[in-house]
């Protein structure tokens, strides 16, 4: 669906369209009580998460991996990248599909809820404390009303050892 919309919005030229004040997209998703947002542009599609082929010697947030259309794609469970409470996988599971540094790679998360657009007035910069979610890969923080939305920039979610182990999966 998401992937339909952007289709229909780049074919209308509407994306052409420039205005006094833009803003940029994200898609909203929730891993437990928190809501986390990255760049729509990112996502290539959402799908089901259905059960991964486990590879051995992997970190644990690396699930294992996906045939998608032909594409063995890595599949990455950030509630475990978080160090968040334990993982259920359920209905509302879901695996955004993103592409990262050159590669095609799934992200666990409990559920997509939204897709909005943040205006750069409504961003905050990461706070300075010391959290498991490293400050490296965090861009700010979205209000948006009565909701803060942790924003990821999902370039930087993998260092560089961790997207060498994904290179790797399928060579």
């Amino acid at each position: 669906m998401v992937t339909r919309n952007l289709t229909m919005i780049k074919q209308s030229g509407f994306s052409n369209i420039k205005t006094e004040r833009q803003g940029t997209g994200y898609l909203i998703f929730t891993l437990g009580e928190e809501e986390y947002g990255i760049d729509i542009l990112k996502v290539q599609e959402i799908c089901g998460y259905h059960h991964v082929t486990r590879i051995a010697n992997m970190p644990d947030f690396i699930k294992g991996i996906n045939h998608l259309r032909g594409v063995i794609i890595p599949i990455i469970d950030l509630r475990i990248k978080f160090s968040q409470s334990e993982v259920i996988y359920d209905n509302s599971t879901v695996v955004i599909i993103v592409m990262l540094s050159q590669r095609i790679i799934g992200i666990v998360v409990d559920a997509v809820s939204d897709v909005l657009t943040l205006m750069p007035e409504q961003i905050c910069p990461p706070p300075e404390i010391s959290t498991i979610l490293s400050a490296e890969y965090l861009m700010g923080l979205g209000m948006l009303d009565e909701r803060m939305l942790i924003l990821v920039n999902i370039e930087k979610l993998l260092n560089s050892q961790e997207m060498a182990l994904i290179q790797n999966i399928d060579d």
